[in-house]
Formats: structure tokens, sequence, C-alpha cells
């Protein structure tokens, strides 16, 4: 909404040597690939308040862009969120301390559409789980944008978690059917249709459109099938969908200048996502002029957020009171509320309405302050949120 924000069903029950404890949390039910894409959308969006919030809220018509839904289309935004209500998830793990733990809880334990915003939450056992790094990764949406196939998609989501261990263990093959959502059908029972079918078709999808590649392997027992496992490796064709947000920056001129300031990876990133690198580089340049700044980097900090004393005394100049200044001014305070994962997701949004490669390139350099863009952003955010942009169109 990872981003975003997820139903990551994870291999059978493993234990480390350390006896770190690695979760199996399996989803009941046979969920669409929309479906799929909407449970990681929503973790995603929730993510960062995952266990301080009990309840999250993303836009309804950015939720719908983001999986592909038409953003008018509510009554299969209806129907996917029902069904997250009513599938089940279930979870059998070892805790810290080695004793094992199940438990069972629907994927979304509320969902409301009101007012253009979907809000919804998930009981507080599953949001611990979720949030948990060693239970499972959270996936990109970058890649998850390119799957077609549910059953690809949800073999990649159980994989994926693997990729440093560079296998999944081995599976029984019936629990293999429920991950995949095929277990009650009698023409999976073959396991002849079901390599034919399922496995092999949503490998040489994952292989061919995620960042790891899959090489599937079988026991048995006389000549039936009765556990899989799948070996895994890094795809480094595709190695880059797999950057984290804000990666990109980190090979631009003004992030090493931050750098070299002493500013941290993290915060440099998260400057040039949201104020673009032209106003950084800006900000940047007026700093390294002052003289008898004691810390450059808070001062810094205080001129991205209009707060540099004495900025307008020199040289620098005065805050606009236009009412353009005053809309970009409003929509860079919208954004800055944002959380992490929100502000990607409004990127990535505006970004999928770009078809001019040119206007592409000058938001990918300007972020929000975009000069090719404004009237577009403006537009933008007058859709996000109306009440954002009253009593600034007298321009």
């Amino acid at each position: 909404m990872q981003d975003i924000p997820r139903d990551q069903l994870t291999g059978a029950l493993r234990r480390g040597a350390v006896k770190k404890h690695v979760a199996a949390i399996h989803v009941s039910g046979k969920l669409t690939l929309l479906q799929r894409k909407l449970s990681n959308v929503l973790l995603l969006n929730a993510y960062d308040t995952l266990i301080s919030s009990p309840r999250h809220q993303i836009d309804a018509r950015t939720l719908c862009l983001m999986i592909g839904y038409n953003s008018n289309d509510l009554d299969t935004l209806k129907q996917s969120l029902r069904g997250l209500a009513e599938t089940v998830a279930e979870w059998d793990m070892l805790d810290e301390k080695g004793q094992q733990e199940w438990g069972v809880s629907s994927l979304l334990s509320f969902a409301r559409l009101k007012g253009g915003v979907c809000e919804y939450a998930y009981s507080p056992a599953l949001a611990e789980k979720l949030h948990d790094p060693k239970v499972f990764a959270l996936i990109n949406l970058n890649i998850q944008r390119r799957f077609t196939s549910g059953h690809a998609l949800a073999l990649y989501e159980n994989c994926y978690r693997f990729v440093r261990t560079g296998s999944t263990g081995w599976w029984p093959i019936e629990l293999f059917r429920r991950l995949m959502g095929v277990d009650g059908s009698a023409y999976y029972e073959t396991f002849k249709h079901l390599n034919a079918k399922i496995i092999k078709p949503a490998v040489a999808e994952v292989s061919r459109t995620s960042n790891i590649i899959l090489t599937p392997e079988t026991r048995k027992t006389g000549r039936a099938v009765t556990d899989i496992r799948f070996l895994i490796r890094e795809n480094p064709q595709l190695a880059i969908l797999d950057m984290d947000d804000g990666e990109g920056a980190r090979h631009g001129p003004v992030y090493a200048r931050l750098r070299a300031l002493g500013v941290s990876d993290r915060l440099a990133r998260q400057w040039l996502s949201l104020h673009g690198e032209a106003q950084v580089m800006a900000k940047l340049a007026y700093v390294e002029g002052k003289e008898g700044v004691r810390s450059k980097i808070g001062y810094l900090t205080a001129a991205l957020d209009g707060k540099a004393a004495g900025e307008t005394d020199t040289g620098a100049p005065p805050a606009p009171t236009s009412p353009r200044a005053e809309r970009l001014r409003r929509i860079l305070a919208a954004v800055k509320a944002r959380t992490p994962t929100q502000r990607d997701a409004d990127r990535r949004l505006f970004m999928s309405q770009l078809a001019d490669a040119r206007l592409r390139e000058d938001f990918e350099r300007h972020g929000w302050m975009s000069p090719l863009n404004a009237a577009r952003i403006a537009g933008f955010w007058q859709d996000m949120s109306p009440e954002l942009m009253a009593e600034t169109d007298g321009e």
C-alpha cells in the first residue's frame, strides 16, 4: 500500500538451531487474485501503526486503483472486503520459550466504507503476528502488480520469506493444495493434474515476473507424491523490483551531498521523496553558505520545514503568499502528515496517471513540487481531499 499494504501464507512449522520461532500462517478459503492484492495493500497501508492503532484508513479510490479495480466499482470492493472478513487465518508456531501456540482469526475483523474512505481493523492477535518480521516479510507492491495469476501470487507469498534460507522446506502435499486454494477439488487430488495446472504455471510466472526463481522438488512414498518443497534463489535480472522506497535517490548527487553532511540514509531519502531534489538542493546550498552554524543538519531540517531562523533576512526569498504558494504549502503539509506507506501509495497513484514520459521524469525529479505537473498535482489533491484546496482557487 509492503507499498503498498497482506495475507502472506507461510510454509510448515520450522525450528532453527537457535530456537527462534517461525510461524506457519495458513489461510482457508479461495481468495481471488484481486482479493490477495487487496489484502496486501491493506496490510502495507496499516503496517506503520499495526500495533499502536486499532483501526486503519485508506482512501477508497486510491485503494481501488492500486489493486486494479475501477475506482467507481465499489460493489466489487465491498465483495472483496466481505471475502477477507469471511476468510480464516490459522497459525501454529513456537514462541520465544519454545512453547507451542495455535490461533485462529478472520483476515479482517472489521471493514467499513463511508465518505469515500475504507476503514478496517485486524484482530489484536493477528496484528501481532503480521507485524513480526520473523513471521513473514511484506510484499513489494511493484512486484505484486506484475502478477496475473492468483496461484502464482500465492506461491510467491509462501516462498519469498524463505529466500535467505534457499528453500521452503518440505510441505505435505495436502498442505500445499490448501495454500493454493484447491483443497477439496477431486481433480487436483491427482498430482499429475496439480502439477500441470497449478505448480508448473505458477513456478513459471513467479520466476518470470518476480525477484526470485523457484525450482520444485517432490518426495514420494512408493509411487505417490507426499511432499513438495521449492528451492529459491534470487532473480538477478529483476532484483531492482525489490528496492525499498526511495532507493533510486541513493544514486543522485543531492543524496551524496546530504550523506557527506552527515544526514542519515533514511532521512536523506525521506527528504528527497517529500521535497524533491530541487527544493533540497536549494536549501542545502543555503545552509552550506551559512557561517557560524553549530548543527548544519539541524539547520537544514528547520530550513526544509520553513523554520530556519533568519532565513528571509539573508538573501532567501520571503515566504510567498500567493494562492499558488498557499496551495503548494497545503499540499506539502498534507503529504508530510501521511504515513510513509501512504505517501508511497500517493506517489504511485499519481505516477500511474502520467502517460507523458517528460511529465513522469519531472515528477520523479521534483516530487510534489514538480513545475510541469503543478496543475495536475493540484487536481489530484483536490480529488483526494476537497477541503484541502478551499479558498486557494482565486488565482
